[in-house]
């Protein structure tokens, strides 16, 4: 099997450490693969394009790195900043660089993991509260979801790029 691809919760990396955060970096990580794969070559059109009216690759890449910054602020236990606010009203925006969308979602991703990197094991069972309603969830909830709405987007992004681009799949 030289030369396969193999993803990297397969690679036996990030071992220094627990199964939780290495498992949520490895979907990051994946996400960073799946993205570079799919999206670096983008052209501002294509980023931004609406097929069928469906979010363009730019939101998804834009909700990826401002909804990780957005979960790990609730696991980290503080409440969002305005900044956050803009940032999530901001994400559907059209006219979007190709070059400086991709390079927030680098600096994004790399940002959430290290932020992930810092989350205590000890934490996991700690109570946190999502969003004005203080909707109820745990630190380890909130690493889980993270991994999961990730890769979601991950999902749809390359989805919207073989419709842009005429893949067929």
């Amino acid at each position: 099997m030289s030369g396969a691809y193999i993803e990297p919760w397969l690679r036996g990396t990030l071992t220094e450490v627990d199964a939780v955060r290495r498992q949520v970096l490895h979907a990051l990580e994946l996400a960073v693969e799946d993205v570079e794969k799919w999206c670096a070559g983008l052209t501002d059109a294509e980023m931004n394009a609406r097929p069928f009216e469906i979010a363009p690759v730019a939101f998804h890449l834009r909700h990826m790195v401002r909804s990780l910054d957005r979960l790990l602020a609730y696991a980290e236990g503080a409440q969002l900043s305005e900044a956050q606010m803009v940032g999530l009203r901001s994400e559907l925006d059209g006219g979007a660089s190709a070059v400086a969308v991709l390079a927030e979602f680098r600096a994004g991703m790399a940002d959430a993991a290290r932020r992930v990197k810092a989350i205590s094991p000890d934490s996991y069972e700690a109570p946190r509260g999502v969003g004005r309603k203080m909707l109820p969830t745990t630190v380890g909830g909130l690493m889980v979801h993270c991994a999961e709405h990730t890769q979601r987007h991950v999902g749809q992004a390359v989805t919207t790029v073989k419709v842009v681009k005429g893949i067929e799949v």
